[in-house]
């Protein structure tokens, strides 16, 4: 393995992707929305390092709207996660006003809100906006372009047929130098792999545990670094990122167990909203998912195992996305989260290494080590008692026997 790609493996991060799922459909969208914001202060504290927030208008599972207003609370309630949109839909959108929200994001995370860009993934959001189908690729590539020149601190002015923009300028400039994280969320076309090339910005693959989202993993990132050496730009693989499903247990019996129902109802929803239902995500079947090795519903082996098809696939990668799915409980689901961070990323990013080569030096030396303790201590011992007899007869005492004879 070339040390590039070894020196990044060992610097991976651990994150989650969050649409969010928000099911049952009978629970309260307050509690829902509080539940989403309450797992993010969780991820937090037990040692996540991202956590991308989604953009949706129908459905009513996937409630959230504003992924920045979302960012805006958590970010308040939490120290150092970083938070992203996840992604915002940026044909529903003008171009400066979410320029505009973004520097205004980035001002109050100080940092460490980061932004991803897509084109709109529920068909009923864009039809309720107007929006052709076959346009909402070009409105995203074409918002993009307008959103890096103003952060740029450009004027723009622009016309086409769904925005115009008459010397739009930011009047704040970003807190984040030269501009905050941005990336673009790649599915199956190349179109977002060309977005993120032109413009030198983050690959987020959120169809990565899908079987043909898998299989262009490394067509989509070469295409992205052939458009980067075209613009004068440098792919950086740190901000490649993949989103698949891993629940952990100790066993993949109980792992399989604990999401079984919560997983059939989700299915049911997927099969409601869009046509293909969860096999668009290839997430039809829970054994494909450890079968094919896009993700792990099983154990701490698993894991690992997934994760090392991914970066063979790829080629390396900067973090892993854990789809957060709700497909078991709270407090099972919490477990598994922190047994992902605790153990599956230790495992396989090497951490652990230095504390098993210690253990192991030292188990090969206990005899010997031993040894030179009791060694030392009988030593010890007899030191004091001589220096007490040189003591006493110093002082004209009678002398005295030693412990040891």
């Amino acid at each position: 393995m070339p040390a590039t790609l070894s020196a990044a493996r060992e610097n991976l991060r651990s994150g989650v992707f969050m649409p969010p799922w928000s099911l049952p459909l009978s629970l309260s969208p307050t509690a829902a929305i509080r539940r989403e914001i309450e797992f993010v202060e969780f991820l937090d504290q037990v040692g996540y390092d991202e956590a991308w927030i989604g953009e949706h208008h129908s459905g009513g599972m996937e409630i959230i709207a504003s992924p920045e207003l979302f960012i805006a609370a958590a970010v308040e309630r939490t120290s150092r996660i970083r938070l992203g949109t996840g992604v915002i839909s940026l044909p529903y959108h003008n171009p400066l006003t979410t320029a505009d929200r973004i520097v205004q994001l980035d001002h109050q995370a100080r940092g460490r809100a980061m932004f991803g860009f897509g084109h709109g993934l529920l068909p009923a959001d864009a039809a309720m906006l107007g929006i052709p189908a076959d346009a909402q690729r070009g409105r995203m590539a074409d918002a993009v372009d307008v959103i890096v020149r103003l952060l740029a601190g450009e004027t723009v002015t622009r016309r086409t047929d769904w925005y115009t923009l008459e010397e739009a300028t930011l009047h704040v400039g970003p807190f984040t130098r030269p501009r905050p994280h941005l990336a673009v969320a790649s599915a199956l076309t190349p179109s977002a792999g060309r977005v993120a090339g032109r413009h030198g910005l983050g690959l987020l693959c959120v169809a990565a545990g899908s079987g043909p989202g898998y299989e262009v993993l490394d067509i989509n990132w070469r295409i992205a670094e052939e458009q980067a050496a075209g613009h004068g730009h440098t792919m950086d693989r740190s901000g490649l990122r993949l989103v698949a499903p891993f629940h952990i247990a100790e066993s993949r019996d109980q792992a399989m167990t604990e999401v079984q129902q919560g997983y059939e109802r989700w299915c049911q929803y997927m099969y409601d909203t869009l046509e293909g239902g969860p096999s668009l995500l290839g997430l039809d079947s829970l054994e494909k998912i450890n079968e094919e090795g896009h993700g792990a519903i099983g154990t701490v082996e698993d894991a690992v195992n997934a994760l090392e098809r991914y970066w063979d696939k790829s080629g390396g990668f900067g973090c892993i996305l854990n789809q957060q799915t709700h497909w078991a409980d709270e407090e099972t689901t919490r477990r598994s989260y922190r047994t992902f961070v605790d153990e599956v990323m230790p495992a396989f990013t090497g951490s652990t290494g230095p504390r098993h080569e210690s253990h192991i030096w030292t188990r090969n030396r206990r005899a010997e080590l031993s040894a030179r303790g009791r060694g030392a201590a009988n030593k010890a011992i007899q030191d004091h008692f001589a220096a007490s007899e040189l003591n006493r007869t110093n002082a004209g005492e009678p002398a005295t026997a030693s412990p040891t004879g």
